[in-house]
């Protein structure tokens, strides 16, 4: 199957719409299950927050408030006029989840949270394309050190939301610790922006 080039842009209040859109349509099409993260997960202080409580109403509002006062950040990959793809990647800092997961690099640290690609169009590079336009994205935000998450023992596609192992690994990361519970903490150092 030949597709139409891809456009990756920053989320902004502008493209609101498609990511809702995105959302609602292709994204989850075959996994519903998961329809009602609206990608929140990372925006939460799991500590303080019930994530299992927390409904599609809330998580829908949450991203259409944090949408439009710039506090989300991401990137949405087109082909055409058409999102296929999606990418939550911002500074640690602005990512509530770490919030109990003090790292001395915090500041300094820029975090691959997911991927999400339409089906048809997966296994085509739109996570490949995502994942460099994020590296360039939070370079440019002054990003020394990117990190994820990637899972060892993901069998799906939805189990590898984070983005396989061996796409971090083709894409210059190393591996900087494992995690018990099978997550695999990849980092890859950026060079600061041209002055």
């Amino acid at each position: 199957m030949t597709h139409a080039p891809l456009t990756i842009r920053p989320l902004s209040p502008e493209l609101h719409d498609d990511f809702l859109r995105f959302f609602e349509g292709e994204a989850f099409a075959d996994n519903p299950r998961w329809a009602t993260c609206y990608c929140q997960y990372p925006h939460v202080d799991h500590s303080r927050v019930a994530w299992h409580d927390r409904t599609g109403e809330e998580n829908r509002a949450a991203a259409c408030g944090r949408i439009e006062s710039g506090r989300m950040q991401g990137l949405l990959a087109y082909r055409g006029h058409e999102v296929v793809g999606w990418c939550n990647c911002a500074p640690r800092i602005l990512l509530e989840a770490f919030a109990s997961e003090p790292d001395p690099d915090a500041d300094r640290l820029g975090h691959i949270a997911c991927f999400v690609v339409a089906k048809a169009h997966r296994r085509a590079g739109v996570a490949r394309a995502l994942l460099g336009a994020a590296c360039e994205m939070l370079r440019r935000e002054g990003v020394e050190i990117v990190e994820a998450c990637p899972s060892r023992s993901a069998a799906t596609d939805a189990e590898n939301h984070f983005g396989p192992l061996s796409l971090y690994l083709s894409a210059g990361f190393g591996v900087h610790r494992e995690e018990d519970d099978g997550r695999v903490i990849v980092r890859r150092r950026l060079d600061p922006p041209a002055a």
